[in-house]
Protein backbone atom coordinates (compact mmCIF):
# COMPACT_ATOMS: atom_id res chain seq x y z
CA UNK A 1 0.00 0.00 0.00
CA UNK A 2 1.16 3.32 -0.90
CA UNK A 3 2.47 5.72 1.97
CA UNK A 4 0.29 8.19 1.45
CA UNK A 5 -3.33 5.88 1.72
CA UNK A 6 -1.42 4.66 5.11
CA UNK A 7 -1.35 8.41 6.43
CA UNK A 8 -5.06 9.03 5.04
CA UNK A 9 -6.83 5.84 6.63
CA UNK A 10 -7.63 6.90 10.06
CA UNK A 11 -8.28 10.22 9.04
CA UNK A 12 -10.13 9.88 5.49
CA UNK A 13 -13.60 11.24 6.75
CA UNK A 14 -11.87 14.19 8.38
CA UNK A 15 -10.47 15.13 5.67
CA UNK A 16 -13.67 15.88 3.54
CA UNK A 17 -14.66 17.60 6.83
CA UNK A 18 -11.46 19.40 6.72
CA UNK A 19 -11.54 20.71 2.97
CA UNK A 20 -15.22 21.98 3.84
CA UNK A 21 -13.52 24.23 5.76
CA UNK A 22 -11.00 25.45 4.27
CA UNK A 23 -12.67 26.30 1.45
CA UNK A 24 -15.88 28.30 3.38
CA UNK A 25 -13.26 30.45 5.06
CA UNK A 26 -12.16 31.50 1.14
CA UNK A 27 -15.26 33.07 -0.24
CA UNK A 28 -15.25 36.42 -1.14
CA UNK A 29 -17.23 39.07 -3.35
CA UNK A 30 -14.52 40.54 -4.99
CA UNK A 31 -14.25 38.90 -8.34
CA UNK A 32 -10.59 38.77 -8.64
CA UNK A 33 -9.55 37.67 -5.52
CA UNK A 34 -12.09 34.68 -5.82
CA UNK A 35 -10.55 34.28 -9.44
CA UNK A 36 -6.70 33.85 -7.81
CA UNK A 37 -7.96 31.95 -5.20
CA UNK A 38 -9.56 29.48 -7.66
CA UNK A 39 -6.75 29.03 -9.11
CA UNK A 40 -5.26 28.19 -5.75
CA UNK A 41 -7.25 26.06 -4.51
CA UNK A 42 -6.97 23.97 -7.87
CA UNK A 43 -3.36 23.93 -7.72
CA UNK A 44 -3.73 22.23 -3.84
CA UNK A 45 -1.05 19.11 -3.13
CA UNK A 46 -1.91 16.56 -0.71
CA UNK A 47 -2.53 18.79 2.19
CA UNK A 48 0.67 16.88 3.72
CA UNK A 49 1.14 19.39 6.55
CA UNK A 50 -2.59 19.65 8.12
CA UNK A 51 -2.51 15.93 7.79
CA UNK A 52 -0.32 16.04 10.19
CA UNK A 53 -1.97 18.28 12.48
CA UNK A 54 -5.05 15.65 12.35
CA UNK A 55 -2.90 12.82 12.84
CA UNK A 56 -1.21 14.28 16.35
CA UNK A 57 -4.95 14.95 17.38
CA UNK A 58 -6.08 11.75 16.39
CA UNK A 59 -3.35 10.09 18.86
CA UNK A 60 -5.79 11.36 21.50
CA UNK A 61 -8.81 10.56 20.31
CA UNK A 62 -11.82 12.46 18.09
CA UNK A 63 -11.11 15.33 16.81
CA UNK A 64 -12.97 18.91 17.59
CA UNK A 65 -13.82 21.65 15.82
CA UNK A 66 -10.26 23.17 17.47
CA UNK A 67 -8.44 20.52 15.59
CA UNK A 68 -9.92 21.67 12.10
CA UNK A 69 -9.44 25.18 12.38
CA UNK A 70 -5.49 24.36 13.77
CA UNK A 71 -5.33 22.44 10.55
CA UNK A 72 -6.69 25.18 8.41
CA UNK A 73 -4.14 27.56 10.11
CA UNK A 74 -1.70 25.24 8.66
CA UNK A 75 -2.33 24.97 5.42
CA UNK A 76 -3.41 28.66 5.03
CA UNK A 77 -0.03 29.82 6.19
CA UNK A 78 1.61 27.36 4.14
CA UNK A 79 -0.09 28.66 1.02
CA UNK A 80 0.99 31.77 2.07
CA UNK A 81 4.19 31.23 2.22
CA UNK A 82 4.36 29.42 -1.05
CA UNK A 83 2.82 32.25 -2.97
CA UNK A 84 4.99 34.79 -1.14
CA UNK A 85 8.17 32.57 -1.60
CA UNK A 86 7.62 32.83 -5.69
CA UNK A 87 7.84 35.92 -5.38
CA UNK A 88 10.50 36.61 -3.65
CA UNK A 89 12.51 33.99 -5.62
CA UNK A 90 10.99 35.17 -8.72
CA UNK A 91 9.81 31.78 -9.68
CA UNK A 92 7.57 31.45 -12.29
CA UNK A 93 6.25 27.68 -11.76
CA UNK A 94 5.05 25.64 -9.14
CA UNK A 95 4.79 22.04 -9.27
CA UNK A 96 5.20 22.21 -12.86
CA UNK A 97 2.30 24.91 -13.16
CA UNK A 98 2.68 28.95 -13.68
CA UNK A 99 2.92 30.42 -10.06
CA UNK A 100 0.32 32.65 -8.96
CA UNK A 101 3.21 36.00 -9.37
CA UNK A 102 3.40 34.39 -13.42
CA UNK A 103 -0.09 33.90 -13.62
CA UNK A 104 -1.39 37.30 -12.63
CA UNK A 105 1.59 39.40 -11.39
CA UNK A 106 4.02 39.98 -8.09
CA UNK A 107 1.70 42.53 -6.73
CA UNK A 108 -1.51 40.68 -6.67
CA UNK A 109 0.62 37.45 -5.61
CA UNK A 110 1.68 39.53 -2.52
CA UNK A 111 -1.85 40.47 -1.70
CA UNK A 112 -2.96 37.49 -1.88
CA UNK A 113 -0.40 35.87 0.13
CA UNK A 114 -1.22 38.69 2.48
CA UNK A 115 -4.89 37.60 2.37
CA UNK A 116 -4.22 33.89 2.95
CA UNK A 117 -1.95 34.76 5.94
CA UNK A 118 -4.72 36.92 7.77
CA UNK A 119 -7.05 34.14 7.16
CA UNK A 120 -4.76 31.51 8.99
CA UNK A 121 -4.74 33.80 11.43
CA UNK A 122 -8.59 34.32 11.93
CA UNK A 123 -8.46 30.13 11.63
CA UNK A 124 -6.05 30.57 14.95
CA UNK A 125 -8.10 32.95 16.51
CA UNK A 126 -11.28 30.45 16.53
CA UNK A 127 -9.43 28.35 18.43
CA UNK A 128 -9.93 30.81 21.46
CA UNK A 129 -6.15 28.74 22.95
CA UNK A 130 -4.15 31.40 23.33
CA UNK A 131 -0.96 28.85 22.93
CA UNK A 132 -2.17 28.15 19.51
CA UNK A 133 -2.18 32.05 18.45
CA UNK A 134 1.24 32.40 20.06
CA UNK A 135 2.66 29.16 18.17
CA UNK A 136 1.55 30.43 15.00
CA UNK A 137 2.97 34.03 15.44
CA UNK A 138 6.11 32.29 16.40
CA UNK A 139 6.44 30.46 13.09
CA UNK A 140 5.64 33.50 11.20
CA UNK A 141 8.61 34.68 12.71
CA UNK A 142 10.75 31.48 12.10
CA UNK A 143 9.80 31.14 8.45
CA UNK A 144 10.67 34.81 7.39
CA UNK A 145 13.93 34.73 9.57
CA UNK A 146 14.76 31.45 7.51
CA UNK A 147 13.86 33.08 4.24
CA UNK A 148 16.46 35.95 5.45
CA UNK A 149 19.03 33.95 7.01
CA UNK A 150 19.41 31.91 3.73
CA UNK A 151 19.52 34.96 1.83
CA UNK A 152 22.16 36.59 3.58
CA UNK A 153 24.08 33.44 3.61
CA UNK A 154 24.69 33.32 -0.23
CA UNK A 155 27.63 35.84 -0.62
CA UNK A 156 28.86 33.81 2.66
CA UNK A 157 32.33 32.03 1.33
CA UNK A 158 32.16 29.85 4.58
CA UNK A 159 30.11 26.23 4.70
CA UNK A 160 28.97 25.50 7.25
CA UNK A 161 26.55 22.38 8.52
CA UNK A 162 25.53 24.45 11.13
CA UNK A 163 24.48 27.31 9.40
CA UNK A 164 22.48 25.25 7.02
CA UNK A 165 21.16 23.13 9.62
CA UNK A 166 20.07 26.66 11.23
CA UNK A 167 18.05 27.82 7.88
CA UNK A 168 15.91 24.21 7.37
CA UNK A 169 15.04 24.29 11.10
CA UNK A 170 13.21 27.37 10.40
CA UNK A 171 12.23 28.01 6.78
CA UNK A 172 11.00 24.48 6.59
CA UNK A 173 11.09 22.07 10.05
CA UNK A 174 9.88 24.85 11.89
CA UNK A 175 6.40 24.44 10.13
CA UNK A 176 6.15 20.80 10.04
CA UNK A 177 6.96 21.06 13.92
CA UNK A 178 4.13 23.28 14.15
CA UNK A 179 1.58 21.61 12.49
CA UNK A 180 2.19 18.44 14.85
CA UNK A 181 2.22 20.76 18.08
CA UNK A 182 -0.82 22.20 16.75
CA UNK A 183 -2.47 19.08 16.68
CA UNK A 184 -1.84 18.23 20.10
CA UNK A 185 -2.31 21.23 21.50
CA UNK A 186 -5.80 21.65 19.83
CA UNK A 187 -6.61 18.18 21.71
CA UNK A 188 -5.90 18.71 24.82
CA UNK A 189 -3.07 17.27 25.73
CA UNK A 190 0.09 17.80 28.15
CA UNK A 191 3.36 20.12 27.59
CA UNK A 192 4.89 17.26 27.83
CA UNK A 193 3.38 15.22 24.57
CA UNK A 194 3.10 18.87 22.96
CA UNK A 195 6.86 18.83 22.82
CA UNK A 196 7.08 15.38 21.85
CA UNK A 197 5.03 16.04 18.81
CA UNK A 198 6.82 19.02 18.09
CA UNK A 199 10.09 16.95 18.24
CA UNK A 200 8.29 14.39 15.35
CA UNK A 201 7.41 17.24 13.36
CA UNK A 202 10.88 18.67 13.26
CA UNK A 203 12.64 15.59 12.75
CA UNK A 204 10.48 14.63 9.29
CA UNK A 205 10.66 18.84 8.33
CA UNK A 206 14.19 17.78 8.53
CA UNK A 207 13.85 14.67 6.76
CA UNK A 208 11.75 16.40 4.08
CA UNK A 209 14.05 19.38 2.87
CA UNK A 210 17.44 17.35 3.23
CA UNK A 211 15.48 15.45 0.70
CA UNK A 212 14.90 18.16 -1.45
CA UNK A 213 18.23 19.03 -1.47
CA UNK A 214 18.88 15.79 -2.58
CA UNK A 215 16.43 15.84 -5.51
CA UNK A 216 18.90 19.16 -6.72
CA UNK A 217 21.62 16.93 -7.76
CA UNK A 218 19.72 14.77 -10.32
CA UNK A 219 17.29 15.62 -13.72
CA UNK A 220 13.97 14.86 -13.15
CA UNK A 221 10.96 17.17 -14.81
CA UNK A 222 8.38 15.45 -12.34
CA UNK A 223 10.16 17.83 -9.36
CA UNK A 224 9.67 21.32 -11.46
CA UNK A 225 12.92 22.16 -11.35
CA UNK A 226 16.08 21.73 -13.27
CA UNK A 227 19.13 20.17 -12.06
CA UNK A 228 21.32 22.53 -9.94
CA UNK A 229 18.48 25.49 -9.02
CA UNK A 230 19.85 25.90 -5.61
CA UNK A 231 23.60 26.57 -7.02
CA UNK A 232 21.87 28.75 -9.53
CA UNK A 233 20.54 30.79 -7.20
CA UNK A 234 23.95 31.05 -4.82
CA UNK A 235 22.48 28.23 -2.71
CA UNK A 236 25.19 24.96 -1.42
CA UNK A 237 23.53 22.35 0.54
CA UNK A 238 24.66 19.51 2.62
CA UNK A 239 25.80 16.69 0.14
CA UNK A 240 28.11 19.92 -1.77
CA UNK A 241 29.32 21.32 2.28
CA UNK A 242 30.17 17.71 2.86
CA UNK A 243 31.98 17.13 0.35
CA UNK A 244 33.73 19.98 -0.30
CA UNK A 245 35.01 20.32 2.93
CA UNK A 246 36.16 17.61 2.84
CA UNK A 247 38.21 17.58 -0.12
CA UNK A 248 40.80 20.21 0.27
CA UNK A 249 40.46 21.00 -3.18
CA UNK A 250 41.40 24.54 -4.45
CA UNK A 251 39.88 24.17 -8.00
CA UNK A 252 36.42 22.87 -5.90
CA UNK A 253 36.67 26.04 -3.41
CA UNK A 254 37.06 28.33 -6.94
CA UNK A 255 33.75 27.28 -7.80
CA UNK A 256 32.26 27.33 -4.79
CA UNK A 257 33.46 30.91 -4.76
CA UNK A 258 31.56 31.45 -7.79
CA UNK A 259 28.56 30.35 -6.45
CA UNK A 260 28.46 32.17 -3.78
CA UNK A 261 29.13 35.11 -6.00
CA UNK A 262 26.66 34.37 -8.62
CA UNK A 263 28.73 33.92 -11.81
CA UNK A 264 29.05 30.62 -12.35
CA UNK A 265 28.33 29.27 -15.18
CA UNK A 266 25.97 25.86 -16.36
CA UNK A 267 29.12 23.86 -16.90
CA UNK A 268 30.65 24.58 -13.85
CA UNK A 269 27.37 23.76 -11.88
CA UNK A 270 27.30 20.20 -13.61
CA UNK A 271 31.20 19.85 -12.31
CA UNK A 272 30.09 20.67 -9.05
CA UNK A 273 27.91 18.31 -8.72
CA UNK A 274 29.47 15.36 -10.44
CA UNK A 275 32.46 16.07 -8.03
CA UNK A 276 29.54 16.15 -4.91
CA UNK A 277 28.49 12.80 -6.15
CA UNK A 278 31.59 11.50 -6.71
CA UNK A 279 33.24 12.60 -2.92
CA UNK A 280 30.48 11.04 -1.07
CA UNK A 281 28.22 14.02 -0.69
CA UNK A 282 24.64 12.28 -1.82
CA UNK A 283 25.81 9.23 0.32
CA UNK A 284 26.51 11.80 3.36
CA UNK A 285 23.27 13.55 3.54
CA UNK A 286 21.03 10.14 3.11
CA UNK A 287 22.87 9.18 6.64
CA UNK A 288 21.93 12.19 8.12
CA UNK A 289 18.51 11.51 6.57
CA UNK A 290 18.23 8.39 8.19
CA UNK A 291 19.48 9.82 11.72
CA UNK A 292 16.16 12.05 11.47
CA UNK A 293 13.93 9.83 10.16
CA UNK A 294 15.72 7.06 12.72
CA UNK A 295 14.37 10.25 15.90
CA UNK A 296 11.22 10.53 14.50
CA UNK A 297 9.88 6.72 14.99
CA UNK A 298 11.37 6.79 18.09
CA UNK A 299 9.14 9.98 19.40
CA UNK A 300 5.74 8.28 17.82
CA UNK A 301 6.50 4.60 19.56
CA UNK A 302 4.42 4.75 22.48
CA UNK A 303 1.16 6.10 20.09
CA UNK A 304 -1.82 3.75 21.80
CA UNK A 305 -3.78 3.94 18.67
CA UNK A 306 -2.36 1.30 15.94
CA UNK A 307 -3.37 2.62 13.09
CA UNK A 308 -2.62 6.30 13.72
CA UNK A 309 1.05 5.23 14.91
CA UNK A 310 1.31 3.33 11.11
CA UNK A 311 0.05 7.07 9.79
CA UNK A 312 2.53 8.66 11.55
CA UNK A 313 5.92 6.04 11.00
CA UNK A 314 4.22 6.28 7.35
CA UNK A 315 4.45 9.87 7.13
CA UNK A 316 8.08 10.01 7.97
CA UNK A 317 8.37 7.46 5.57
CA UNK A 318 7.31 9.45 2.92
CA UNK A 319 9.47 12.69 4.02
CA UNK A 320 12.10 10.50 3.19
CA UNK A 321 11.10 8.16 0.51
CA UNK A 322 9.36 10.33 -1.93
CA UNK A 323 10.27 11.01 -5.83
CA UNK A 324 8.85 14.25 -5.89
Amino acid sequence: MEKTAVIRRPIEQEMTTLREVFDASLQTANPLLREVLGYIRRRNGKMMRPMLTMLAAKSFGALSADVYHAAATMEMLHTASLVHDDVVDESGERRGQPSVNAAYNNKIAVLVGDYLLSTALWHASLTRNPDIVQAVSRLGQELSEGEILQLSNIGNADLSETTYYEIIRKKTAALFATCAQLGAMAAGAGPEAVERFRLFGERVGICFQIKDDIFDYYDSPELGKPTGKDMLEGKLTLPAIHAVNTCGDDTVRELVRKVKEGRVSADEIARLIAFTKEHGGIDYARRAMQRHYEEALALVRDVRDEAVRAALEAYAAYAVERTK
